[in-house]
């Protein structure tokens, strides 16, 4: 029900959004006033696009080239959109100022052709950003009881499915792999897929480096495809399952895991921090890893020290992130929350829905946990 709530969710606001583009940015370009009709028929055949990639997102069967090309409707819709809203508040002062006629039909014909130049590296650039291999980022984290250094490299909402597959998979170890981590954390949207389909796609894991292990905290995506059968399929290849509970990880830390927020949505394996830290040592510094940063959010008096999250994508598409800031608390980066708790978001590794990052990069984090000085 969720799902198909979402689905006609998306599908109203990609046709609104698709009708105001072409009302208030095409249709009034001079230098596409003879082929109207044809720009007409193009809006509405991405929207036609779009109402398919919603109505077959499930299905088993769907060409991945099919699936990727009525995704990437998706990204051109909402950036055809942006460049709209900017057209429209340039526009109508524009349209207040006196000027002659030859003088209007220039300046006009100037702002059309530099707006169609903005729209065209726009979507150009969201689409070469998104065909990109995640960066590396690095981050120094300063916890407070630390007794010495840890690495922590973190991955998050790769997205394993029918666009991003096997190869993504094993190129994202391959580079965790020449990070020489402590740690690896996955802090959720692994895949996006039921188990049956996912092959041989996720046997990677069982090649990461680490020297104390590879940890997994489900997201919200794994809630539409079984989060159960895909947690014991991550746990055949060889990673910690933190579903609810912690582990004292070299007797330097606390690493604690919780289910992903979706689970109060579904009313099935919902988040229990009070169960996860039952076996925590109080003496040691507590990890958290949640999918979604507004779990934060649920803690009130738990010493937590840090909480890594992702889910965001940070943003994925500027200015998109702003609308993702109405539902979370953080967007992407390091964040001082209170006294006790820092919470760091990844931008992700993958995407979802259309191919498309505009400065919101994929990427890889590697976390240099250090001691807190005290001052």
């Amino acid at each position: 029900m969720f799902r198909l709530s979402f689905a006609f969710a998306a599908i109203a606001v990609l046709s609104l959004i698709n009708f105001y583009s072409y009302k208030r940015f095409l249709k009034r370009l001079d230098i596409f006033c003879k082929i109207q009709g044809v720009i007409k028929w193009l809006m509405i055949l991405m929207n036609l696009c779009e109402i398919f990639y919603f109505a077959v997102l499930r299905l088993d069967n769907l060409d991945p080239i099919l699936y990727l090309l009525f995704s990437a409707m998706i990204g051109v819709s909402f950036m055809l959109f942006c460049v709209a809203l900017v057209y429209d508040l340039f526009h109508i002062p524009y349209a207040k100022i006196p000027h002659d006629y030859s003088r209007r039909l220039f300046i006009k014909m100037v702002f059309d052709v530099t707006m169609l130049i903005l729209a065209f590296s726009y979507i150009a650039k969201g689409f070469l950003n998104g065909m990109k291999a995640p960066r590396i980022k690095e981050v120094d984290i300063f916890i407070g009881g630390l007794a010495s250094e840890l690495s922590v490299v973190q991955i998050t909402d790769l997205h394993i499915g029918k666009t991003l597959g096997k190869d993504f998979m094993d190129a994202v170890v391959q580079q965790i792999n020449a990070l020489d981590a402590d740690i690896v954390v996955i802090t959720g949207d692994l895949v996006d897929m039921p188990v049956n389909q996912i092959g041989d796609k996720l046997d990677a894991l069982r090649a990461i480096e680490s020297r104390l292990g590879v940890y997994y905290v489900p997201g919200n995506h794994e809630y539409f495809y079984g989060v159960n059968t895909i947690m014991e399929h991550v746990r055949s290849l060889g990673v910690h399952v933190l579903d609810n509970r912690s582990m004292v990880i070299n007797h330097t830390i606390n690493l604690v895991g919780v289910m992903d927020m979706m689970g109060k949505r579904f009313d099935f394996e919902p988040p229990d921090l009070a169960k996860a830290l039952l076996h925590v040592k109080p003496e040691l510094p507590t990890i958290l890893l949640s999918h979604q940063p507004k779990f934060v959010n649920e803690v009130k008096d738990e010493k937590i020290d840090l909480i890594l999250s992702g889910h965001t994508h940070g943003g994925q598409i500027f200015p998109f992130g702003l609308l993702v800031l109405l539902d979370q608390p953080y967007l992407s980066g390091l964040y001082q929350h209170s006294a006790q708790t820092q919470v760091f978001v990844s931008n992700g590794a993958g995407y979802w829905g259309p191919a498309v990052r505009i400065m919101a990069p994929s990427e890889i984090v590697k976390i240099h946990l250090k001691p807190k000085v005290k001052a």
